[in-house]
């Protein structure tokens, strides 16, 4: 049998067309799927009988267990979710000025081993099917009733670790006819597998790219990234400018702000060189602190010098608004595991 979620209209048309059906149907499925969250084959009224049992034969329409949802203060919601084989993942909802942003995760642990993020303190199990990561939205606009208008996949696990499975994630979210999550409002973050930066300016959608930077050099990058000894800055700068004259999109620079280890003038300046020049912004991000590692928040003094500094050298930066650090769903301190 085909999980129903894994499918994007293309595959349905393929489907549909292997048994002597007209691809019309595929525009129907989806629209009973994503916009009227049917998930009953029988109850799909403009579809004849038979096929509904044919349908009904061929695949299953899986679900999200939820085990635990933690509301912030601020009101960032966060969900621990069991999957199938009993893997854990966690999901993060935030209220934003311009609507409702998820944070999607894509495997179960992480093997990119950033020495400040709890994602990485389990290693990577397995990568998440397309319908488990499909599912995250879906399951949470079901819990809260709101309509998610922002996707950021930035959850646990490196993106482009899950290559294939990300790209149809991204075309079914933005189906015209399904959820319609325009392709601007979807974000990809990555640490920096620099041969999936080159691929992913081929992809056709308008998606936005975020690269977790975290140091201006190699010496601290290595350090507290090891990706860097794979892919160093210099290759993945780049890729990053091979993905703008091939896309002519502005790059997302993340940048978390660790007390006396990434956040003294000197790499303020290093990475103020480093961008000059580019179509890029910087977020910065105050350090969310996770109990096994032994990094602190930068002081609001350090992290307000910092900014300024990168704005003196002309560089289009924001700090961070910090949402969910209560719950521990904010960035870096998502986990595939649960802890009391």
């Amino acid at each position: 049998m085909f999980n129903i979620y894994d499918s994007t209209e293309e595959d349905f048309n393929n489907y549909f067309l292997s048994i002597n059906e007209k691809t019309f149907r595929s525009k129907q499925l989806i629209n009973w799927l994503y916009r009227k969250k049917v998930t009953d084959f029988y109850l799909m009224s403009d579809i004849k009988k038979a096929l509904q049992e044919k349908l009904n034969q061929d695949f299953i329409i899986p679900s999200l267990e939820c085990i635990t949802k933690n509301i912030s203060q601020d009101g960032t919601t966060k969900f621990l979710f069991k999957l199938a084989d009993e893997n854990l993942i966690e999901t993060v909802l935030m209220h934003q000025e311009y609507g409702y942003s998820l944070c999607v995760t894509s495997q179960v642990g992480c093997n990119m081993g950033c020495m400040f993020c709890a994602s990485g303190l389990k290693k990577k199990v397995r990568n998440l099917e397309v319908a488990e990561m499909v599912l995250q939205v879906l399951t949470v606009e079901q819990l809260t009733g709101v309509k998610i208008t922002h996707i950021v996949v930035m959850g646990i696990g490196e993106p482009f670790d899950n290559y294939l499975n990300l790209l149809k994630f991204l075309n079914i979210v933005n189906h015209p006819l399904g959820l319609e999550i325009g392709q601007r409002h979807l974000t990809v973050s990555t640490c920096g597998l620099v041969p999936k930066i080159y691929e992913f300016a081929e992809f056709p959608l308008q998606v936005n790219l975020a690269i977790s930077l975290h140091a201006p050099n190699n010496e601290l990058r290595n350090k507290l990234m090891p990706i860097n000894k794979s892919y160093n800055i210099e290759e993945l700068f780049k890729a990053l400018k091979y993905y703008y004259n091939k896309t002519n999109r502005r790059i997302t620079i993340e940048y978390i702000l660790i007390n006396n280890v990434n956040d003294n003038q000197k790499e303020a300046r290093e990475l103020a060189d480093l961008l000059r020049g580019m179509n890029a912004y910087v977020n910065l991000i105050p350090y969310n602190e996770v109990l096994e590692n032994p990094f602190k928040r930068s002081t609001i003094e350090r992290q307000r010098q910092f900014y300024d500094t990168l704005k003196k050298q002309g560089i289009n930066v924001t700090l961070r608004k910090e949402q969910g650090s209560d719950i521990a769903a904010a960035c870096g301190q998502l986990r595939s595991k649960y802890l009391q």
